[in-house]
């Protein structure tokens, strides 16, 4: 399986945005997966072609490099999750401390159908935006779950599969900055007007760091992000 082309986990929010350019720039060939499992903010996917050509335009490498978007359709997983993602529910922190938008196995599952895409198109990396620094305690984010996510997937398919976690160790000011240091200003432009992280999907409200409804967990990270890159001075 080819070590220099690389499949993206590719929702249409910021983190996986980042991650699309950073691989853009590491990899000769870059294909991209996005998954519909029933989620509230499905407007995420609407905003994948708008970022795919965004980026394109940016650099002729990375227009060169960016190969073909796979979307699978997931709608029964997101059936079976009674979870803020996937259903009209307050969004809320339970006694274990994981709020209610924790949609179990989630991740998992994408990356196992990543991997079986992936294994047809002679792909051996896999790059997802999970983090363990600025996240909400999402135990299918961690980098421990993730290594044994690797191994089931190498021995399970007998294929080499590496999972690229660019951001697991950074938190969202220094993803802002990674952006920057990847594309400039067009990037970080990009980022801001044309992805989607709002849990709620709302896209009337423009704030500097992007749509968004401003109150959400997935908003307050962004926000409070893109405050602490840019010195606090952003509202």
């Amino acid at each position: 399986m080819s070590q220099s082309a690389a499949l993206v986990l590719f929702s249409g929010g910021q983190d996986s945005t980042v991650c699309l350019a950073y691989a853009l720039n590491r990899y000769h060939r870059v294909e991209t997966i996005g998954f519909d499992y029933g989620q509230r903010h499905t407007v995420e996917l609407d905003c994948r072609t708008t970022v795919r050509k965004g980026l394109a335009d940016l650099s002729p490498v990375w227009a060169e490099r960016l190969g073909a978007d796979h979307v699978c359709d997931l709608k029964g997983f997101g059936q079976v999750s009674e979870t803020s993602l996937t259903r009209e529910l307050e969004i809320v922190t339970d006694e274990s401390g994981l709020p209610s938008t924790f949609v179990p196995g989630r991740n998992l599952m994408m990356l196992t159908f990543a991997a079986a895409l992936a294994w047809r198109r002679d792909i051996s990396i896999l790059v997802g935006g999970m983090c363990e620094t600025d996240y909400s305690g999402y135990p299918d984010c961690r980098r421990s779950t993730l290594n044994a996510q690797e191994l089931a997937l190498r021995r399970g398919m007998d294929r080499p599969f590496v999972i690229d976690t660019p951001l697991m160790w950074l938190d969202k000011a220094e993803t802002w900055e990674m952006a920057f240091d990847l594309g400039g200003n067009g990037l970080v432009d990009l980022i801001v007007e044309s992805t989607h992280t709002c849990y709620l999907g709302e896209r009337s409200c423009r704030h500097v760091w992007g749509y968004g409804c401003g109150s959400c967990p997935a908003c307050e990270l962004r926000a409070s992000g893109y405050r602490k890159w840019k010195g606090d001075l952003a509202a």
